[in-house]
């Protein structure tokens, strides 16, 4: 049964425990591509680096792209009552949080994919 981990560093570690790591980060760049927001993020990217990069991303797009933000969560598929649930009110800490719904999603998709 899939449990969502609790926050980010235990999502990137569980990941890499189920040596899923690498699918993770495919799957990230694979949705960034679809929504013509490209991330070019390598295999080998470590765990707190992509989770400084999209962090970045996040807050880029947030700040100064808000339709292609609001995109790229339609094509990611992240749910719009989790989004709605999130408080604005630190843009950092915004998109700190955007950024693990982001990969929760993700890797909810490439958990799906391995077992089934």
């Amino acid at each position: 049964m899939y449990i969502a981990p609790a926050n980010t560093d235990l999502l990137l570690s569980e990941a890499q425990k189920e040596s899923l790591y690498v699918k993770l980060v495919e799957q990230v760049n694979k949705d960034f591509a679809l929504a013509n927001e490209p991330v070019d993020f390598d295999a080998a990217i470590t765990p707190i680096n992509i989770k400084m990069e999209l962090h970045e991303k996040v807050y880029k797009l947030i700040q100064y792209k808000f339709g292609e933000y609001l995109n790229l969560l339609y094509i990611i598929d992240v749910p719009e009552k989790e989004i709605k649930s999130l408080n604005g009110g630190d843009l950092s800490e915004l998109a700190e949080q955007v950024a693990f719904l982001i990969l929760k999603r993700e890797w909810q998709k490439v958990w799906f994919r391995n077992r089934f």
